[in-house]
C-alpha cells in the first residue's frame, strides 16, 4: 500500500532542511512533534535540550558561532513562553534565528494552550510570522527564513495544528534558496580638500546611504579623519559580521587611528600593535585613558551604548563622534553623533581609505613608537598589577582566570553568563579571534551562559569551549549539564562561586540594606556536576587546578565542572563603573 501525500508538517520540515536548517535545537511536545520529526527525516540534526529556555539560547549561540541560521523548535503556549528569555536575547542581538512553534488551531478558542503568540513574539522584539494555509505553507516558510537571514532578525513562525495536519498537495515550489544578500561595493568618491576638525561638523548632521556610497558621505567622513590628530575606531557586532577587520586596519593605518571593539567583537583586531582591546566598562586603564583622549571617535557597526562608552565618560571634551551602521535606527540611539552614515562597515572603510589615498593623505595620528611599546606592556588586564585577595579558602577571581588562561589551549571559545563575575573570564581569558567570545548579554539575563556554551560547542567542536558562570546562573540552568553529558561535549564549566547574586550584594550592601534575599548557603557544585556525569573539582587555590590540567590532557569525553570558591570582598571593577550610571 503506497503512502498518501504528505501533510503540511512534513512538507515544512523537508523545506527547512533544503533551506539550510542543518541543526535544530528544541524541546518536543505534541505541537511540534511532527515538524521536528520531519526535519530529522530530511537530514537535520536535532539537539534536545532539557528546557526551552536553554534550547533557545543554544540555537542563538549556534547561529552566532557558525555564521548560519539558528533554528529552534518548541511546543505552543508554554513551550514558547519558556523560551521567551532566550528569544528576546537573540532578537536584541539581531541573531538570524527561526523559531518554529506550534499554535492552537483557529477554531480551538478554548484551548488551554491558546495565547496571543504573535503579540508575545513582537513584545520580545522578534518578528511574528505564521504558516497560514496548505496552499501558502512553503511561501510562508521561505519568507520567514529570508527575513531571518537577510535582515538578521529573530522570527517566530507559528504552525497552527490544523494547518500542520492538512494534506499538502505539492503544487507549490520553494523558489530560490535563501542566501545572504550581497552588498554592492561603494564607488570611490572624488578628491576633496581637508578641513580643520573643529569645522568638519559645522554643517547640519548628514545621513549618507553608503550602500551606494554617495561622494558627499564618504568625503565628509574623510574630512573628519584627515583633520583628526587622535582618532580612535570602535568596532562592534556589525563590523565583525561584515568582515571589516582588514579594511578598518588599513584605514586606521592611513589616518593614525587606534583600534578598539565593543565586547561582542572582542578579538577583531588581535595582533595589531595598536589594538586597545575592548572599549567601555571592560576597558583596561590604558585603553580608557587613550579612548577618552581621542579627538575623534568613529563607531563601526557599534551601538555606542552606555557600556561601550561608559555612559559617555569615554567621549572626551570637544571630541567629535561619527557612527557608521547598516541600521538607520541605531544611529544616535545611545549617544549624540556629529556625523551618521548608513552603510556596511567594511565597504564604508574601503571607500574612506580610497578617498584618503586619492587625496594622498597619510598621517601618524595617534600612533607612535612609544605608544606601541606601552601597549605591548599594558594591553591586557593581566598586565596590570593587583593585590591578590586569595586566602587559601577562597581564590581571587583574577588569579583564577589568569591561571586558567595559562592552562587552556589557545584555540578556545569562551561563553560568559551575566553577573558581577563576568568581566574576569571575558577579559582575563584570551580569545583567538573575533569568534572566540560568545557574549549573550543584550538582555542582561542571568542563566544563559551554560546553554550558550553548549550551542557554541556544537557549532565549533574543533575548539575547547569554556562556560564561565556565576553560581546563580549555574543553578538556574543546571539541567542542561545533562544535555552536555549526553552529547559527549568536552566542555569546561567554570563556576565563579561567591554564594550570592554578587551584583545585588555589592550594589545594595554598602547602603546597609539586608541581603538575606540575595545570599545563599554553600552548595557543593562539584558534587552536583558529578551527579550529572561530569568530571568535577572544587578549587580554593591555584594548586587545585591540577585536576583541570589532567582533564585537558584527555580524553575530554565528558564536561568538567570547576566549582571555584572565589573571594567576594568587593565588586568587580566593571560593576563599580556601571554603578556610576545608576
Amino acid at each position: 500500500m503506497s503512502a498518501g501525500p504528505p501533510d503540511v508538517a512534513a512538507a515544512v520540515g523537508d523545506a527547512l532542511v533544503r533551506l539550510g536548517a542543518g541543526t535544530v535545537f528544541g524541546v518536543v511536545g505534541s505541537g511540534n512533534f511532527h515538524v521536528t520529526n520531519a526535519l530529522v527525516a530530511g537530514g537535520a540534526r536535532f539537539v534536545a535540550a532539557r528546557h526551552e529556555g536553554g534550547a533557545a539560547t543554544m540555537a542563538d549561540a549556534f547561529a552566532r558561532v557558525s555564521g548560519g541560521l539558528g533554528v529552534l523548535s518548541v511546543h505552543q503556549g508554554p513551550g514558547l513562553t519558556n523560551a521567551l528569555t532566550g528569544i528576546t536575547e537573540a532578537a536584541k542581538s539581531r541573531t538570524p534565528l527561526l523559531v518554529l512553534t506550534g499554535e492552537a488551531a483557529a477554531g480551538a478558542v478554548r484551548s488551554n494552550f491558546r495565547i496571543d503568540q504573535a503579540a508575545l513574539a513582537a513584545a520580545g522584539g522578534a518578528v511574528p510570522e505564521r504558516v497560514h494555509s496548505p496552499r501558502t505553507a512553503l511561501a510562508d516558510v521561505a519568507r520567514a527564513c529570508r527575513t531571518a537571514v537577510a535582515e538578521r532578525r529573530t522570527v517566530v513562525l507559528g504552525l497552527p495544528l490544523d494547518v500542520q495536519a492538512a494534506e499538502y498537495s505539492g503544487a507549490e515550489g520553494l523558489g530560490r534558496p535563501v542566501a545572504r544578500p550581497a552588498l554592492r561595493p561603494p564607488a570611490r568618491s572624488t578628491p576633496g580638500a581637508g578641513t580643520p576638525l573643529r569645522d568638519v561638523f559645522a554643517r547640519p548632521a548628514l545621513v549618507a546611504f553608503l550602500a551606494v556610497a554617495p561622494p558627499a558621505g564618504v568625503a565628509r567622513l574623510a574630512d573628519a579623519l584627515a583633520a583628526a590628530r587622535r582618532p580612535v575606531f570602535i568596532a562592534g557586532r556589525g563590523a565583525r559580521l561584515s568582515g571589516a577587520r582588514e579594511p578598518l586596519r588599513a584605514l586606521a593605518a592611513r589616518c593614525g587611528a587606534l583600534l578598539a571593539t565593543s565586547a561582542v567583537a572582542r578579538g577583531l583586531f588581535l595582533g595589531d600593535p595598536y589594538d586597545l582591546d575592548v572599549s567601555g566598562g571592560f576597558a583596561t586603564p590604558a585603553a580608557a585613558e587613550l579612548i577618552a583622549g581621542a579627538d575623534l571617535l568613529v563607531g563601526w557597526g557599534a551601538s555606542l551604548n552606555m557600556w561601550t562608552l561608559r555612559h559617555g565618560g569615554l567621549v572626551g571634551k570637544g571630541a567629535a563622534v561619527v557612527q557608521v551602521d547598516l541600521d538607520p535606527q541605531a544611529l544616535g540611539a545611545h549617544h549624540p553623533v556629529d556625523l551618521s552614515l548608513i552603510g556596511d562597515a567594511a565597504e564604508t572603510a574601503r571607500a574612506a581609505e580610497a578617498e584618503l589615498a586619492a587625496r594622498d593623505h597619510s598621517s601618524p595620528g595617534y600612533r607612535s613608537a612609544g605608544l606601541e611599546e606601552r601597549l605591548s606592556r599594558e594591553r591586557r588586564w593581566r598586565d596590570h598589577p593587583y593585590d591578590d585577595d586569595s586566602d587559601g579558602s577562597r581564590i581571587d577571581p583574577r588569579t583564577l582566570s589568569i591561571a586558567l588562561d595559562d592552562l587552556l589551549p589557545a584555540e578556545r571559545t569562551v561563553a560568559v553568563d551575566s553577573g558581577n563575575f563576568m568581566g574576569y573570564p571575558a577579559m582575563f581569558l584570551d580569545v583567538p579571534d573575533a569568534d572566540g567570545l560568545v557574549f549573550t548579554q543584550a538582555f542582561q539575563s542571568v542563566g544563559l551562559g551554560l546553554a550558550t556554551a553548549i550551542g557554541a560547542a556544537v557549532a565549533r567542536p574543533d575548539r575547547l569551549t569554556v562556560a564561565a558562570l556565576g553560581d546563580g546562573g549555574a543553578l538556574m540552568s543546571v539541567a542542561e549539564l545533562e544535555t552536555a553529558v549526553r552529547l559527549g561535549l568536552g566542555l569546561l564549566v567554570v563556576v565563579y562561586d561567591d554564594e550570592a547574586y554578587g551584583a545585588e550584594v555589592h550594589h545594595f550592601g554598602p547602603d546597609g540594606h539586608p541581603l538575606d534575599t540575595v545570599t545563599f548557603p554553600p552548595a557543593d557544585l562539584a558534587a552536583i556536576g558529578q551527579g550529572f556525569g561530569c568530571r568535577a573539582v572544587t578549587v580554593r587555590k591555584r594548586e587545585d587546578l591540577g585536576a583541570v590540567a589532567d582533564w585537558l590532557a584527555g580524553p575530554r569525553d565528558r564536561p568538567m565542572v570547576v566549582d571555584a570558591k572565589v573571594t567576594a570582598n568587593a565588586p568587580s571593577w566593571w560593576l563599580e563603573e556601571a554603578f556610576r550610571g545608576h
